[in-house]
């Protein structure tokens, strides 16, 4: 049933856990109505009901990131259930195995490679494209890639890891590009780094909550129109490319 009103929907990726859910969850407390994309059906729709719970408007879209035609089929959703789209985060993202060197660069198993891309930046990519038709009916569209210093080739942070790293690396280039072709339109793409967050991604180990993370994310998909365009953005402002 498509609502016909002014709460605004957002998409969010890999939002069933982590960040994403962090995201979801910021989104919806200020009052978007948010569409969970995750690829596990059980954790997908366990999420949204948490989300219900804690009073936010949420429906779950199955959504794997590596096939294009279950991103089509989550566009088709999202435009059954609300009918446009205001806000997309791409935040569904993979670390990559890092066991018997598969992230040194001296011994770069290219299968970790590819499928770190497959996820990191080709996902954004398709999932991007998919739900363009619908962010352009909204009238404030904003897209919001999950990026990471690590991929800063100015800073270089974090261990040698040379298929992450750089797929955040490429991931800033074509939210550059993404934003340039969008320079002339309403369409705003900025990436941002959430910092080192405690989840299951970093074993628990970051020094960050979920929601701490979350927030530069919640501030760029809410950009006043004059916002920044096509820049890398963390909680202390801008992050060298």
């Amino acid at each position: 049933m498509v609502r016909v009103n002014d709460e605004k929907i957002a998409l969010v990726t890999g939002a069933n856990k982590g960040i994403g859910f962090a995201v979801a969850q910021g989104l919806g407390a200020i009052g978007f109505r948010v569409a969970v994309g995750a690829r596990d059906d059980a954790r997908r729709e366990e999420s949204v009901e948490r989300l219900r719970a804690a009073g936010v408007d949420a429906f779950g879209v199955a959504l794997d990131v590596t096939s294009d035609d279950s991103a089509a089929a989550a566009a088709a959703t999202v435009e059954q259930e609300a009918g446009r789209l205001d806000v997309l985060v791409n935040n569904a993202g993979i670390a990559g195995r890092t066991d018997g060197g598969a992230q040194d660069p001296t011994t770069l198993d290219l299968d970790v490679l590819r499928t770190v891309l497959e996820t990191n930046v080709f996902g954004v990519v398709r999932v991007t494209n998919a739900m363009l038709p619908l962010l352009r009916r909204s009238s404030s569209p904003r897209i919001v890639n999950v990026s990471s210093n690590m991929g800063s080739l100015a800073l270089r942070t974090g261990p040698v890891m040379a298929a992450y790293a750089p797929s955040k690396t490429m991931l800033n280039s074509v939210t550059a590009q993404y934003a340039r072709r969008f320079a002339d339109t309403d369409v705003i793409v900025n990436a941002c780094c959430p910092g080192y967050v405690a989840t299951d991604f970093t074993g628990f180990a970051g020094p960050r909550t979920p929601e701490q993370g979350a927030a530069i994310a919640i501030r760029l998909a809410t950009l006043p129109d004059d916002g920044p365009r096509g820049g890398f953005f963390d909680d202390e402002g801008v992050v060298p490319w």
